[in-house]
């Protein structure tokens, strides 16, 4: 989960989610799923399907590059 800006809070939790083979992406399943486990704060607002998540070479997400990987 990544913060994006947000013109309210300033900003908010976007999750990105790496889907399983043929698997669709249900936002509101996900944050049903998330509201029984987390704090209501930790609640990502948005959430995008990417096909991997980018990478360093030792294996850090790179989130900076998350929005590009989500256009692909």
């Amino acid at each position: 989960m990544v913060g994006v800006p947000d013109p309210r809070w300033g900003e908010v939790g976007r999750a990105y989610v790496v889907l399983e083979e043929g698997a669709s992406l249900d936002p509101a399943a996900l944050e049903r799923w998330g509201r029984e486990r987390l704090a209501a704060f930790k609640v990502p607002r948005s959430f995008v399907a990417v096909a991997a998540l980018p990478r360093t070479a030792t294996g850090k997400v790179r989130k900076f590059q998350l929005e590009e990987a989500s256009r692909r």
